[in-house]
């Protein structure tokens, strides 16, 4: 087998790889911000909003105006924002350090392992950037008049809570998004690997081509991924609705709550989930793939043949 020659990146092409994936996720989540008001909204007060997702929009408008279905929206354009930047070029990162420290021949029989790894730690970094922008969120969406937007809730969550605040769903959040990111970017990987062989040489493609072939692989690890990470999106919904018990610990609860909820009961609104994140997937992949070829990145790194 020859080795191929392996692109050396610069600081400027993993700014350009960031910068993609900023845009890529903070443009798809922030276009979900009025569903994920009435997600929130359901999961912390069912009481409230007890009568499903269309008619928990209409109570919003009605008692509070259209305007608060964007309560949120500067956090979650930011904070994805931010997230996406560590997450995709984060991974890239990664990716490129554990072939060069392995050399292509070795890391062509771990590929797999690349991919989980860079994808593990590029999902750690990107969660820390994350958190203290989703606790601010989560904080203006469940108590409207706390703040008026993202800067006012976030000095006021600084000021009187201190820093250790915006870190307090960090595990829970790591048990939901490590899982993700490894099944999305593994399955992305794979999936790429055989739509794009079955289409044939990438360089005789159009950008058309492509860019379909980026999102039908996108999709297809949108879907994977949002089945691995579904019962940590159940439990941390749930989290974020139980108190702990004096003494407990964020891990006891977690457990407590897995089992309760059993195996079937940990995947309740899978249908729901898969159609939103296997859009929201599909999409972050394709404006990826093509916001990297609109700003002259390297070519990605390729690891063929097998792996384990």
């Amino acid at each position: 087998m020859s080795t191929p020659v392996i692109p050396e990146y610069s600081l400027s092409d993993y700014a350009k790889f960031a910068l993609a994936g900023a845009i890529g996720c903070g443009s798809t989540h922030s276009s979900m911000v009025p569903i994920d008001v009435v997600k929130t909204r359901i999961q912390l007060e069912p009481t409230v909003y007890n009568r499903g997702m269309i008619a928990s929009f209409k109570q919003i408008i009605s008692a509070e105006g259209a305007g608060a279905l964007l309560t949120g929206f500067g956090p979650t354009l930011l904070g994805y924002s931010v997230q996406g930047a560590f997450k995709f070029g984060g991974y890239e990162v990664f990716k490129k350090l554990f072939i060069d420290t392995l050399g292509y021949e070795q890391a062509v029989n771990y590929k797999n392992s690349i991919y989980i790894g860079s994808a593990a730690i590029a999902e750690f970094f990107a969660d820390i950037a994350l958190c203290p922008l989703e606790a601010t969120r989560i904080r203006l969406v469940s108590q409207p008049q706390f703040a008026n937007g993202l800067v006012g809730g976030f000095s006021r969550i600084l000021r009187e809570e201190g820093i250790g605040s915006f870190y307090a769903g960090f595990t829970p959040i790591l048990f939901k998004q490590i899982p993700y990111n490894i099944a999305k970017f593994l399955v992305f990987e794979r999936a790429a690997e055989v739509y794009f062989g079955m289409a044939g040489p990438k360089e005789s493609l159009s950008q058309t081509t492509t860019t379909g072939l980026n999102l039908l692989s996108g999709l297809t690890a949108g879907l994977a991924a949002a089945i691995v990470s579904q019962p940590a999106d159940t439990l941390l919904s749930k989290v974020n609705k139980t108190k702990k018990a004096p003494g407990q610990s964020t891990i006891g609860l977690l457990a407590q709550l897995a089992k309760q909820l059993g195996f079937v009961g940990s995947f309740a609104g899978l249908p729901t989930r898969l159609v939103m994140v296997g859009t929201l997937t599909s999409l972050q992949f394709g404006i990826y793939g093509s916001l990297k070829k609109s700003l002259g990145c390297a070519p990605a790194i390729e690891i063929g043949g097998g792996g384990h």
